[in-house]
């Protein structure tokens, strides 16, 4: 990272912690309970409605056409290699969380990736039985007791929570490998995770069909599903409680609770 960005990132980061404790929150009670918390609600459903258009005309499509063209292996190794260059901000994110076990399997698995895994576009290190490592800035904050704030519908991402949505900003910013602001054609991490992100909606895509477009309220719908399967991601310590978005096209987690 040149260290002219340095400054820049900095304020990134104060303006993004300064969100956190914007206006909306969250009494007590309503924390305890886990009900949603949405004041913004008519603001994201408009943002839903645009990220729908984008969707439906243009993602949705283009990812199709991905899968369907693009080779599986192919697929599978562009994955692998946009999981790999987001391993150093992992390591960093569980440093901040005090995880020094997964920040040691995250640098293993970059090690391995990067080299033996040809730039990591394989993955031998899950071959090697090194565990995989998924955390983010987001959960960085909840560990530091930062609350999940109010729902947010981000244009082009989708639905988060204000904590999250500071996480997503802050993990984009603060990585060497995805962001070179001076010049843009070297964020080779954005492209990757733009084909991360196309794979899983063309290998998924009537699951994601049908809370889109088959649900009566496809943007009551994101916020069930977003809400259960992140907060089993944080709490990590009820299995059944929740379940993984893409487990299963026709688990009932996907029934429309405000169909007739």
């Amino acid at each position: 990272m040149r260290l002219t960005q340095r400054p820049v990132l900095a304020a990134i980061i104060v303006i993004l912690a300064s969100l956190l404790s914007a206006c909306a929150t969250q009494t007590p009670e309503q924390q305890t309970s886990g009900e949603i918390f949405d004041p913004y609600e008519q603001t994201n459903r408009k943002i839903h409605e645009f990220n729908k258009v984008i969707d439906k005309n243009l993602f949705r499509p283009a990812s199709n056409g991905y899968v369907g063209f693009i080779p599986e292996p192919m697929v599978i190794s562009f994955t692998n290699f946009s999981e790999n260059l987001s391993l150093p901000s992992d390591v960093v994110d569980a440093l901040l969380q005090g995880d020094f076990k997964t920040a040691g399997n995250g640098v293993a698995r970059f090690a391995i990736n990067t080299t033996v895994g040809f730039a990591g576009l394989a993955d031998p290190a899950t071959d090697f039985k090194i565990p995989q490592v998924d955390t983010d800035f987001g959960e960085t904050l909840h560990v530091w007791g930062f609350g999940e704030g109010p729902i947010v519908e981000l244009p082009f991402y989708g639905t988060t929570s204000r904590r999250d949505a500071v996480g997503v900003v802050a993990n984009f910013f603060t990585n060497p490998l995805t962001f070179a602001p001076t010049r843009p054609v070297e964020n080779i991490g954005v492209w990757a995770e733009l084909l991360e992100r196309m794979g899983d909606r063309g290998n998924y895509s009537d699951t994601v069909d049908s809370i889109l477009y088959e649900s009566a309220d496809s943007y009551a719908q994101s916020r069930i599903i977003y809400l259960q399967n992140r907060r089993f991601e944080l709490a990590d310590d009820n299995p059944d409680g929740y379940l993984e978005p893409y487990d299963d096209p026709y688990a009932d987690i996907y029934g429309d609770p405000y169909a007739e």
